[in-house]
């Protein structure tokens, strides 16, 4: 690990200094294993202090150790900056001791730059990593004349802008009240970040109003320079009512963060009162121990930053007036490391090389590839594909030192081989031919030739003394493999293999003796049995006997172990018999029997499939693997088949809302009998469930298993938005939202409420609200400082633990609005009838308030007020007629214009007295005759008494069987002429009517269609005037 050093030099030795008394050492880059370095970023000329930049961004750790011949015979190191050699016997402010570049009287224009070491042996060379200088430096602010005014009201929030000068280097910001040493002091109420350097007051107070300079610090060169004062004046328009919280310094959507950093996110608001803040992740994982808030939790510390410290992070801002959020994500970063590195290898001429070496890292690190220090181009015969590198027909100039190069933006790692390119002759000895190999007859047998040879040796064969030729049946591969398939007794012989290069020939020798074929001279077969029997499985053959034969029997792919299992099973037979004798068999003794017999040549089996039949046996260790919000991984372990092969499986489940156990959807939708695992979908989030299996064959349905562990499906977001959002009225500055609440069964989680989120329309930024009580459909928002009906653009989200679910569509809202503030005018009234007065008015002039209609009240006395009625009209009406009054009376009325807020001022009461009520008696003796289609009515008066209206004439009413139309006829006399149709019914009454309105109809007359030349009475009954035939129907009940 490199170090940077600090040394006392000579008193001669050379500086350049910087100012009276102030002169720089000489630096030193130390080299421990083998000049692996770091990197510096260096103070201005002349400065004495040193400052290393974060880790995650320059750090480079040693070169990565290579061969042990090259670790141990260096014969030279050189450095290089920005790519070009240092000539340190020109140069007499750069030297080298030890392997350690010394630099004295740092230069900003010769010494800014990029490091690099290489180290030399007799094999080649390679690369340190890379290390930089870099010069700090702080200017002054371009103006130095007093900054305009800030103009606020107390209760206000205000932000002071720093606006840092050009510099390099980490910088610190600080502010100054008035005048040094009084600075501002950072609280809940103040807060300077220490990203932008501007100042932000959550609300000012009159102790505020006064110069503000900001302080702005180098924390490299230590420099320190000051900005103009900006004056805080205090408005003279009154104090700024109450307002929820604004948050004004917030972290990015997107934080990157590098592994083992210090992350620091700030987050503060404006607001009256002065907002509180708090921190959570979005996640619902509590903060660990290490995280800190500090600034009155305007900053939240990571020290020490992992990948489990990535996620989502939530600032809220909250008073009495409403709350506030900002979120952003924080990403892990980091340098490579590898995951596959190269090693040393060694490999013949012409033969072809593939390293590949693999890191991981973020961003995704990129490759290169080096040779002796010299970058590896892909051309010809070298190619290079991301971490790869592969060189074909290799000859000896390739050999050297190779370095594979991972670098992201966090830094780089290099893994170091060395290549040998070899050259020999051909030997067999660590893989010469077997003295003896045995083969069936009709067999094929494989002669390797493996000779080790650089290059690749040629081989040919011998059989005794011929060579070998290729045929149908013998096969001479490129990799001096020889193969003889179908092979017959003249086969048998000595071979030979010979491997030649241009090195050197050498050779091996075997004998192949071929064997006759093994048959199997009697079998086992499939048997259905009962429990409790015992049988015997034959196993007989016939073989060659120059082989040796053993025999041996799997049971369900299970070796049969005689000595653990003699209670059931016993081999019996002689050398050529391996029968398997089976007692007392249970039903855990159906399955596969295998009789395997194995020979110096082949081996061969058997088999035999032993069904004891039974029901299937329940399912074992039902576990629940994975679980989701919706779907639960299931798998199990089979039980027994009982000698029927298991078909399918169910999966049952049952929660607490269910009564017993159910039958589930799975995917697959049908779970065969060869399957162990499923997965049951469409389950409801954050139930608690069992499960269980049953198994079934033809037999049927066998004992289900045990029950699952219970387990809770998970939580999720909710996904379903809140729909009807609407709202509008309440009362003066408000805002009135509602919605439908969604139905507990979609709420998929602990901690359910709402957020609302809201904004004037024209405006971008959105407002929200959050009610933690699942069954609320309505918010309200009071604040004097809503406007009387303004549109607001609405939206509704459900949430709950996990987070926010989506928002429902915009909806319109208007706030609360003023009732109108005028009265109608020129009120007048007449009675129409006993029953109806009619009230007219003028329209209002144009108002600043909306006036949706008006409101007529009414009332008989004033010492009566349970005697009041209302009428409303909506629209833009000046006349209203008032129904259902009592007859005779005196009312008093008083109109008023409305809108959602209710009824502005009523006009000045007038009064009107209805009409007396109408004669109370029907029209009588009513008489009428029909002469072809005219029918004659005649009737008696009807004289009005002296608490009656005069009665002003009589309506006549005529009504078609099956029409719902009615024609009506007003005569002052006391008769009436009709022309009716000949093929209709016909309904005629009779009223009389006055200034009171109608009186009482009489009895209703029921003309048919055959009375056509007929008489009759209304009030005596039916009289026959004609031979024709007369239907009169007097129905003594209203059918109007």
């Amino acid at each position: 690990m490199a170090e940077l050093e600090e040394r006392s030099l000579p008193s001669d030795s050379p500086t350049l200094s910087q100012g009276a008394g102030f002169q720089s050492p000489g630096y030193v880059l130390k080299r421990w294993a083998h000049c692996g370095m770091t990197s510096y970023q260096f103070l201005g000329i002349g400065s004495v202090r040193s400052h290393e930049e974060e880790p995650n961004h320059w750090v480079l750790t040693n070169v990565p150790k290579t061969s042990s011949a090259f670790m141990g015979d260096v014969t030279s190191l050189r450095w290089s900056l920005n790519g070009t050699l240092i000539d340190l016997g020109s140069d007499y402010r750069r030297h080298m001791s030890g392997g350690s570049l010394i630099i004295r009287n740092l230069d900003k224009d010769q010494d800014s730059g990029m490091y690099q070491c290489m180290a030399f042996n007799t094999w080649g060379s390679i690369l340190s990593r890379r290390a930089s200088i870099q010069f700090a430096y702080l200017d002054n602010f371009k103006t130095q004349s007093v900054r305009s005014a800030v103009n606020v009201r107390e209760g206000q929030g205000v932000v002071l802008l720093c606006g840092a000068p050009p510099h390099s280097g980490e910088l610190t910001f600080a502010w100054i009240f008035n005048e040094y040493p009084y600075s501002v002091q950072q609280d809940s109420r103040r807060f300077i970040s220490q990203e932008t350097g501007s100042l932000y007051i959550a609300k000012v107070e009159p102790s505020d109003v006064g110069n503000y300079t900001c302080v702005v610090n180098n924390t490299v060169t230590k420099q320190r320079v000051l900005s103009s004062p900006t004056p805080l004046v205090l408005r003279s328009d009154g104090v700024m009512g109450e307002y929820e919280p604004k948050i004004e310094v917030h972290f990015s959507d997107s934080v990157p963060a590098a592994k083992d950093s210090l992350v620091k996110l700030e987050c503060f608001a404006l607001g009256n009162p002065v907002p509180e803040i708090s921190w959570r992740r979005t996640s619902g994982v509590p903060f660990p121990s290490k995280v800190k808030m500090k600034n009155s939790n305007a900053i939240l510390e990571i020290p020490n930053f992992q990948q489990e410290d990535a996620g989502t992070y939530e600032c809220i801002a909250e008073n009495r007036r409403g709350k506030n959020a900002a979120r952003g994500r924080i990403s892990y970063h980091a340098k490579p490391q590898w995951l596959q590195t190269i090693t040393d290898t060694a490999q013949s001429i012409e033969e072809n090389l593939f390293w590949e070496c693999k890191a991981n890292g973020k961003p995704k690190p990129s490759y290169s590839w080096l040779k002796n220090g010299e970058q590896v181009m892909a051309e010809g015969r070298v190619q290079i594909e991301n971490g790869a590198l592969s060189i074909t027909a290799l000859n000896l100039s390739d050999s050297g030192m190779y370095q594979c190069v991972a670098e992201n933006k966090h830094g780089s790692v290099y893994s170091s081989a060395q290549l040998m390119v070899l050259a020999s002759a051909p030997t067999f000895s660590k893989s010469p031919l077997k003295a003896l190999l045995k083969a069936r007859s009709g067999s094929e047998v494989t002669l390797e030739c493996k000779p080790q040879a650089s290059p690749l040796a040629i081989s040919l064969w011998k059989k005794g003394n011929e060579i070998l030729q290729r045929t149908e049946r013998i096969t001479l591969f490129p990799n001096g493999t020889l193969k003889i398939v179908n092979v017959t007794k003249r086969d048998a012989a000595i071979y030979t293999c010979i491997a030649k290069n241009q090195f050197g020939t050498a050779s091996t020798t075997g004998r192949l003796l071929v064997t006759e074929p093994t048959r199997i001279t009697m079998r086992p077969t499939n048997m259905e049995i009962i429990v409790g029997e015992s049988i015997v499985l034959p196993c007989q053959i016939a073989c060659d006997p120059a082989l040796d034969v053993s025999f041996s029997w799997a049971f369900n792919g299970q070796l049969i172990d005689f000595q653990q299992d003699r209670d059931h099973f016993e081999r019996v037979g002689g050398s050529i018999s391996g029968d398997l004798m089976i007692r007392n068999i249970q039903l855990n003794h159906g399955g596969k029997y295998v009789c395997v017999i194995n020979t110096d040549v082949e081996s061969l089996s058997t088999s035999a499939i032993l069904v004891v039949k039974g029901p299937p046996g329940p399912p074992d260790k039902v576990a629940v693997d994975e679980i989701t919000d919706s779907t639960a991984q299931l798998s199990w372990t089979p039980g027994t088949d009982n000698g029927s092969p298991i078909t399918g499986y169910i999966i049952q489940a049952r929660t607490p809302f269910t009564v017993g156990w159910q039958a589930v959807d799975t995917v697959p939708e049908v779970v065969n009998g060869n399957m162990l695992t499923a997965t049951v979908v469409g389950l409801n989030a954050w139930v608690e469930y069992e499960f269980r299996v049953v198994a079934r064959n033809v037999v049927g349905l066998g004992e289900p298993s045990p029950a699952s562990a219970k387990t809770r499906t998970e939580d999720a977001i909710p996904d379903t938005a809140p729909t009807d959002v609407g709202g509008g009225g309440g009362t003066k500055s408000e805002l009135v939202i509602t919605w439908e609440p969604l139905p507990e069964e979609l709420q998929n989680g602990e901690g359910f409420g709402y957020i609302i989120a809201f904004r004037s329309v024209g405006t971008v930024t959105w407002t929200r609200a959050v009610i933690s009580t699942p069954g609320v459909s309505r918010y309200v928002l009071r604040n004097d400082s809503i406007p009387p009906f303004s549109p607001f653009d609405v939206k509704v989200a459900a949430s709950n633990n996990r987070g926010e679910g989506p928002f429902s569509s915009i909806a319109t809202v208007y706030s609360a609005e003023d009732v109108p503030s005028a009265a109608p005018k020129r009120v007048r009234a007449r009675s129409l009838s006993a029953a109806e007065i009619e009230v007219i008015w003028e329209t209002l002039p144009s108002l600043p308030e909306r006036v949706l209609g008006y409101e007529v009240v009414y009332w008989e006395d004033d010492t009566k007020p349970d005697t009041v009625g209302k009428v409303r009209i909506t629209g833009n009406y000046t006349q209203v007629n008032i129904t259902g009054l009592k007859a005779n009376t005196v009312y008093y009325l008083s109109v008023a214009a409305f809108n959602t807020a209710g009824p502005g001022p009523q006009s000045a009461p007038i009064n009107n007295t209805t009409r007396k009520p109408p004669p109370d008696r029907a029209p009588l003796n009513i008489q009428w005759n029909m002469i072809g289609s005219t029918l004659t009515l005649h009737w008696d008066p009807v004289v009005a008494m002296e608490t009656e209206s005069k009665v002003t004439g009589y309506l006549v009413m005529l009504k078609r069987h099956r029409y719902n139309d009615i024609h009506t006829i007003f005569t002052t006399k006391t008769t009436a002429e009709l022309s009716l149709s000949a093929g209709d019914n016909y309904l005629i009454q009779i009223k009389v009517l006055s200034e009171g309105g109608e009186g009482v109809g009489s009895e209703p007359i029921h003309i048919h269609k055959l009375s056509m030349g007929a008489r009759g009475s209304g009030a005596s009954g039916l009289r026959w005037l004609s031979s024709f035939t007369v239907l009169i129907s007097v129905f003594f009940c209203s059918i109007w």
